[in-house]
């Protein structure tokens, strides 16, 4: 690995620290991730990051063409291709050939005859609960990815886990602190309403949570808006 790609990786890590988790600095972190892979990747013309949720809706980032996204969306209509069998079953999945493929016949005639891509690369990058997500390089040439390739390749698609695992953990921070918030405010209004303190203003909550089957922050909320 010559000096150039260990440069451009340490300016990813460096990006990495410094931007917070937003929506809009994670999908720039994504799109430096995607376009030096593109830059240092032997064989690399095309990257995107597929993402796929619980309910099964698809969503491409990072794209640096918008080849990527007329394949992702063939995959989605197929149901098959290397994309998805990288993120649901193996780590990486290498497809040499678009024109001579037996295992995603129908994604790979699609492609063929809507795309000029003709071989791809594919990293898993997470699986969490029923979601999942890959990075995803695409050449028009046969053949176009080496074992080097790969082992590249692996990096760049480490550093895209790490920044959507990031994201993820900030969502979740954000949620709690949101839940804690309206469990507080309802606590309040069970105190000044019935003259009790936190203890059994809480208590109170949890049992209207468990008797209504309800989960708790929901409670909390109907009763600060019913206020």
């Amino acid at each position: 690995m010559d000096g150039e790609v260990h440069r451009s990786i340490a300016e990813l890590a460096r990006d990495m620290h410094r931007l917070s988790s937003s929506e809009d600095n994670v999908d720039a972190v994504v799109a430096s991730i995607t376009a030096g892979a593109v830059l240092q990747v032997h064989g690399a013309q095309y990257a995107g990051v597929l993402l796929v949720d619980k309910k099964k809706n698809f969503e491409t980032i990072g794209l640096t063409d918008p080849v990527v996204q007329i394949l992702d969306t063939i995959q989605k209509e197929a149901d098959e291709g290397p994309c998805l069998e990288a993120a649901w079953e193996h780590s990486t999945v290498r497809m040499n050939n678009f024109d001579d493929e037996p295992r995603w016949p129908a994604f790979a005639a699609r492609a063929v005859r809507e795309t000029a891509v003709r071989s791809s690369l594919s990293f898993q990058l997470f699986t969490h609960e029923g979601a999942m997500g890959a990075l995803n390089l695409f050449s028009e040439k046969s053949d176009a990815f080496s074992r080097e390739s790969e082992e590249l390749g692996l990096i760049y698609a480490t550093h895209a886990a790490l920044a959507l695992f990031r994201a993820r953990q900030e969502e979740q921070f954000k949620s709690a602190l949101a839940s804690r918030d309206l469990i507080g405010q309802a606590k309040g209004v069970i105190m000044e309403r019935f003259s009790v303190d936190a203890i059994q203003a809480f208590d109170l909550l949890r049992k209207l949570s468990q008797d209504s089957n309800i989960p708790l922050v929901k409670v909390a909320q109907k009763l600060i808006e019913a206020r």
